[in-house]
C-alpha cells in the first residue's frame, strides 16, 4: 500500500476519534434553601460541595420561597441540561421574584462560575454588571422563550417564557443582579466547585494522548516502509 495513503488514513482516523468523543457534563451542586430569614428580607440555604458546606444568603424582594415541599417548577428538566450541566435543580426548592429591583446572593466561601437556573422570565430585563453566558434554555413549566443577550453581554431580555441556565464566569463571594417586575419568575443557585482553582494537571488530556499514539503508529509505518 502507498505510504502516503496509509499516513492520510491515520490522520483521518485521529481526527474522527477526537471529535467524536462524547462531552462530559459536570454534576452541579444546587442550593438547598432551608429557611426564610426573619431579621431581614431574605432566604437562607446551603451548598453541599463535596466535603465543604457553603452557606448561601439570598437578599432582596421576593414573593415566595419553597424550602422543602411544593410544586416542581423545574419539570421538565430539559431546559436546564447541557454539555456543561448534567443535572437539573431539585424538585421543589425555588425563590419566586415579582417586584423588580436588586437581588444579592452571598456565599460564605468563594464559589467558581455560579449558575442561575431560571423559571418563567417573561419580558424581564436582567443585568448582572459582569459578563454572563447562557448555557441552555427551552420548553419549561410555563412554556418556552428565548433569552436575548444585551449589547454588553452582561445581561439579557426574556422574550417569551424563558426557562434555562445562566453562568457567571469567575470566582465570587457575592453576586448581584437587577431585574424588572412581572407576576412572578423564579430562580435558584448552583455551582460546580469552589472558587479556588486547582493547579494545572501535568497529565495529558485524553485527546492529546490519542494523537500521540496515532502519531507513533504513523512513525512505525513510515520506518517499516523505509526498511521494506
Amino acid at each position: 500500500m502507498n505510504m502516503k495513503k496509509i499516513l492520510r488514513g491515520i490522520v483521518v482516523l485521529a481526527i474522527f476519534l477526537v471529535f467524536s468523543s462524547p462531552l462530559s457534563a459536570a454534576t452541579v451542586y444546587w442550593t438547598d434553601w432551608t429557611a426564610v430569614s426573619v431579621t431581614a428580607p431574605g432566604v437562607l440555604g446551603t451548598l453541599d460541595i463535596g466535603s465543604s458546606d457553603v452557606d448561601v444568603i439570598f437578599s432582596g424582594s421576593y414573593s415566595f420561597a419553597q424550602t422543602s415541599d411544593g410544586e416542581n417548577y423545574w419539570d421538565p428538566d430539559t431546559p436546564y441540561l447541557s454539555p456543561t450541566v448534567d443535572n437539573a435543580p431539585p424538585a421543589s426548592d425555588i425563590i419566586g421574584l415579582s417586584a423588580g429591583g436588586t437581588v444579592t446572593i452571598t456565599f460564605s466561601e468563594a464559589v467558581k462560575d455560579p449558575l442561575i437556573a431560571l423559571v418563567s422570565f417573561n419580558g424581564n430585563t436582567v443585568d448582572f454588571g459582569v459578563p454572563i453566558e447562557i448555557l441552555s434554555y427551552g420548553d419549561g413549566y410555563w412554556g418556552n422563550g428565548t433569552p436575548i443577550l444585551n449589547l454588553d453581554g452582561d445581561g439579557f431580555y426574556g422574550s417569551g417564557e424563558v426557562h434555562g441556565v445562566v453562568r457567571v464566569p469567575g470566582s465570587f463571594t457575592s453576586l448581584s443582579f437587577t431585574h424588572t417586575a412581572e407576576g412572578w419568575h423564579g430562580i435558584t443557585m448552583g455551582v460546580v466547585g469552589l472558587g479556588s482553582t486547582p493547579p494545572p494537571s501535568t497529565v495529558p488530556e485524553p485527546a492529546t494522548m490519542l494523537l500521540l499514539g496515532v502519531g507513533l503508529i504513523g512513525v512505525a509505518v513510515f520506518r517499516r516502509q523505509l526498511h521494506s
